[in-house]
């Protein structure tokens, strides 16, 4: 795809015509403050994270919901989501600059599959709605939790859903993050429960059902290739418009090719550091 089309898509999305939709490869380039070593996002590097650096075995190193199946059953769930809070709420990491880059135009809608908090941290000087996905929790019909932040702090409960100032910015984290206290979708056992409600209409509000139609999307670091992401991917995204959006795949496999091609999803042959180019470039002209 030339320049000009990925500066399109730069354009679409500080207009709020395209939703980013941020995958593991959007966290390139953040490393730990103290030792240097890349932040684990994709499934490999998760599973890796969780045993020690050491690869599990490999039925378990097909997919991180699995891995982390078998912590959860071996060790319970609490180790899992300490394993979790150690990654993304205890350790210090450096900005990825696709976040940075976020934090300048702050996208109306933004919805992120990862479970860090750079996200929430590019809007933490502006008053926005989070979501987060919920699984295997009693009293409640919903797989979502609200929250909203003044500019300076996020309210100490859950919000309803008539409660949500929809002129806000609104982050999606379907898979959870640490604030502002810990939630996550990261077991199979988790997946299985969030994704049968979010196919049944319960795991994202009604404002955002509304607010998402005739949307289309910027896959940003996401490969097509593991189940639970193109799972989630196919109702998060639903009543898109045509085509639903683009994908960032750098040499795609063929799985890739059919997946996206039965979706509606164009791919385009370029990674992150492209779109920051084209982003930049997009910057230098209308200030010029």
């Amino acid at each position: 795809m030339p320049e000009s089309s990925l500066q399109a898509l730069v354009s679409g999305i500080a207009a709020g015509e395209i939703v980013p939709y941020l995958g593991p490869g959007a966290l390139k380039s953040a490393r730990n403050v103290e030792t240097g070593e890349p932040i684990p996002a994709d499934s490999d590097s998760l599973i890796l994270a969780m045993n020690n650096g050491k690869p599990m075995a490999p039925r378990l190193m097909y997919e991180f919901p699995r891995a982390a199946m078998d912590i959860e059953l071996k060790r319970g769930r609490t180790a899992l989501h300490r394993f979790l809070e150690s990654t993304y709420s205890t350790t210090q990491w450096t900005r990825a600059p696709i976040h940075d880059w976020l934090a300048g135009i702050k996208p109306s809608y933004v919805i992120d599959i990862n479970r860090d908090t750079q996200l929430q941290d590019s809007y933490a000087d502006t008053p926005h709605t989070l979501i987060r996905g919920i699984a295997r929790v009693g009293g409640t019909d919903y797989r979502f939790c609200i929250h909203h932040y003044d500019g300076e702090t996020y309210s100490e409960n859950e919000i309803a859903q008539d409660e949500v100032d929809t002129s806000l910015p609104i982050l999606f984290k379907p898979m959870g993050s640490p604030k502002p206290d810990p939630t996550y979708i990261a077991s199979d056992a988790d997946y299985v429960d969030y994704i049968t409600e979010l196919m049944g209409g319960f795991a994202i509000p009604d404002f955002v059902k509304k607010y998402r139609i005739g949307k289309q999307y910027l896959f940003i670091g996401l490969r097509m290739t593991r189940d639970t992401e193109r799972m989630v991917l196919s109702d998060m995204i639903y009543a898109a418009s045509e085509p639903k959006g683009w994908a960032l795949i750098p040499a795609p496999n063929d799985k890739e090719r059919r997946f996206c091609k039965r979706l509606g999803i164009e791919i385009i042959e370029s990674d992150v550091e492209d779109l920051l180019a084209a982003a930049a470039e997009t910057f230098a002209e209308g200030a010029a």
